[in-house]
């Protein structure tokens, strides 16, 4: 066994080793979620940290770790009664992104259940982890199903299997710890929040911290052995103070001007629901416990609040995560009842522009000047180019899917074969049986139980009436944008417009879980502002930037988007795609600009990729250039009117109404 990077040597990560410390001490804190660039050794802590726990009294032989002294009266494996016990280390048990709902949950033997009614069951991932550490990496990319699984079981403790009338529950009650890397997309927001803490890692930008890291990695891969042995003492210390902490726990005080910090501090901050206020009070408690005291103070309610509260203070992708460390500090000595307090307004306080407000004198992105209107003019010395207008506020959008049915990864836009959905029909299985579709097994071995000398009341089942059930749910697909920014897009109301709707766009990419790309294109060219990417909130902020001006390359744009689309085919074949420009249609620039952005839209036709044109052309008069253009791709065109949900819900009213007064 290869021998671990000692958890106590990790440099510079304080605030993720709290937070794995304290749900050592109390797991029903909730587990830890930690966010961060790659290469910040946040795999290398939460692996490490398993040597810490204390040894785990077991049942022998039981294979959900039944506990002798209570023993999980409904565990498969039970009765437990004069059971033997023993003593193994705490586990941590690794769940690979790739896996499969029975690989985490268990599986039933199908066949012996059908035809002996004996459930033979054999546990997955929840039941290894049960009493121990359940680590997901890149808890991000696992699909949204297993996640909903996982953490269903963390909260409740429990693993439920039901599939087919036959239903097995084992105790499920381990130490969560999720990590990711925010580039690679983010959680939902309801997901985040069954999180208990969270940690934001970045990797040290002081010289000698790193240095040091570098020295300790190095050290430890020349002898890992010798390196571990050097840190033994401090191991030790670690974990004699884990379990002194544990014991010390059930006496800790937690009183009722904690208590009013606690739920002041999740008031003030406007998080959902209550779950914060309780994770708060069992931090603050477990923060009390490992300093060796028996009293919540004040300054836990202050740690407490910043490891429960930043991820759950985000309603959309596009929120920056973190606490105003400020407003906390006022929060909890105004609910300690402090009235000398100066406030916000006080003494070294007034004054100060909100970040909304920009600094005195005027708007950050206005320094080229503004006009009468007091709309912000071009930049000097930027050939016609303009400083970025900023977005408007997003709104709910009409959902946008391709046709057809796919087969791509777990989302919510398109129509899709999945593992989970409405059942649709019944096949044979292509190796190993995961949904079985009942009815459609007993058809198929009904006709031969005489032929197989049935005599009693079981079903005589063989592999091949075996039907694997056809369902169909809903996929992610890849949203490729294609912005113009050209100088016919510039004004100022109107690219904000604009980019209020392609934000609106991407928050509903987000929600659908799909990938995103941005191509954008102005001036002579066309360039990819991101590549195709899970991360909307990096789309987003690069949509935030982009400057406008210059002719219309529409053909540009229209080649470089097949181009992108061409890789990403042979990168994720079943991925479908979703081509969204947003332009008023106008191409200038070079030779027959028009009809050059006519072929590009007619070969990206010719490959039947799914498009719709978002229309903005403005004002009195319109040419309906963004409709020829959308005919000639094969797709949809639509206004920035249409766009928003609520105006095509309207429409839909005003069709039906008009419609039931003309029958009558």
């Amino acid at each position: 066994m290869s021998t671990r990077f000692p958890f106590t040597a990790v440099v510079g990560q304080q605030d993720l080793q709290l937070a794995l410390l304290l749900n050592a001490v109390a797991p029903n804190i909730g587990g830890v979620l930690v966010r961060g660039e790659k290469g910040t050794a946040k795999s290398t802590a939460v692996r490490a940290l398993a040597a810490l726990l204390p040894q785990v009294e077991v049942v022998a032989g039981c294979r959900f770790s039944c506990d002798p002294a209570s023993p999980d009266p409904t565990c498969p494996d039970g009765p437990h009664t004069g059971a033997v016990a023993g003593a193994r280390d705490a586990r941590m048990v690794e769940l690979p992104v790739g896996a499969s709902e029975d690989r985490l949950v268990g599986a039933l033997d199908i066949e012996r259940a059908l035809a002996e009614g004996v459930k033979a069951f054999e546990p997955g991932l929840l039941a290894a982890a049960n009493r121990g550490i359940l680590y997901v990496d890149e808890v991000n990319l696992l699909h949204d199903h297993l996640v909903d699984v996982l953490l269903d079981a963390a909260a409740m403790g429990a693993s439920y299997v039901e599939r087919e009338g036959v239903s097995v529950r084992h105790a499920a009650r381990f130490l969560l710890v999720g990590t990711m890397n925010p580039e690679e997309g983010e959680l939902r927001p309801q997901l985040l929040d069954r999180f208990g803490l969270t940690v934001e890692v970045a990797a040290s930008r002081e010289p000698d911290q790193r240095v040091e890291v570098v020295r300790r990695r190095l050290a430890y891969d020349d002898d890992p052995t010798a390196f571990a042995a050097r840190w033994a003492d401090e191991e030790s210390a670690v974990r004699q103070r884990v379990v002194a902490a544990r014991e010390l726990l059930p006496k800790v005080r937690l009183g009722d001007g904690a208590l009013k910090q606690i739920a002041a501090t999740c008031a003030a901050f406007e998080v959902d629901g209550m779950r914060a206020d309780i994770v708060m009070a069992r931090t603050a408690t477990a923060l009390a416990a490992w300093d060796g005291r028996s009293d919540v103070l004040a300054e836990d309610v202050r740690q407490a609040a910043l490891l429960a509260l930043p991820h759950r203070r985000r309603r959309n992708p596009f929120d920056a995560p973190g606490l105003d460390e400020d407003k906390l500090d006022r929060t909890l000595e105004e609910s300690a009842g402090d009235d000398d307090d100066p406030g916000p307004d006080g003494p070294g306080g007034g004054g100060q522009p909100s970040p909304e407000e920009g600094p005195q004198g005027g708007d950050a992105g206005a320094q080229a000047g503004t006009g009468e209107d007091g709309e912000p003019q071009p930049a000097a010395g930027g050939a016609g180019e303009q400083a970025p207008a900023r977005a408007a506020e997003p709104f709910r959008t009409k959902a946008l899917t391709v046709p057809g049915v796919g087969a791509g990864a777990a989302g919510r836009r398109s129509r899709a074969r999945t593992e989970r959905g409405r059942t649709t029909g019944a096949l044979r299985p292509r190796g190993a049986l995961t949904k079985l579709h009942l009815a459609a097994t007993v058809r198929a071995a009904a006709p031969h139980q005489r032929a197989r000398g049935r005599s009693g009341p079981g079903l005589v089942l063989r592999r091949d009436d075996l039907r694997q059930a056809a369902r169909e749910g809903r996929e992610g697909n890849l949203v490729l944008f294609v912005v113009d920014a050209s100088g016919s897009m510039a004004a100022r109301q109107r690219m904000s417009a604009v980019k209020g709707a392609v934000l609106s766009l991407l928050l509903d990419a987000y929600q659908r879980r799909d990938k995103v790309g941005l191509v954008t294109f102005r001036g002579t060219a066309a360039e990819v502002a991101l590549p195709p990417t899970s991360s909307v909130d990096a789309a987003a902020a690069r949509l935030e930037s982009l400057p406008t001006g210059g002719r219309t390359p529409l053909a540009a744009g229209l080649l470089k988007a097949h181009d992108v689309l061409r890789v990403e085919r042979l990168r994720d074949p079943s991925r479908r795609a979703l081509l969204v420009v947003v332009t008023d249609g106008r191409a200038t620039g070079g030779p027959e600009p028009v009809a050059l952005a006519g072929r590009a839209a007619r070969l990206l036709g010719a490959e039947s990729v799914a498009s719709v044109v978002v229309d903005c052309e403005s004002g009195p008069v319109r040419l309906g250039l963004a409709g020829r253009l959308a005919d000639e791709l094969g797709g949809a065109a639509v206004t920035l009117e249409e766009l928003r949900a609520d105006a095509i819900a309207g429409l839909v009213r005003d069709v039906r109404g008009t419609t039931s007064r003309r029958a009558a």
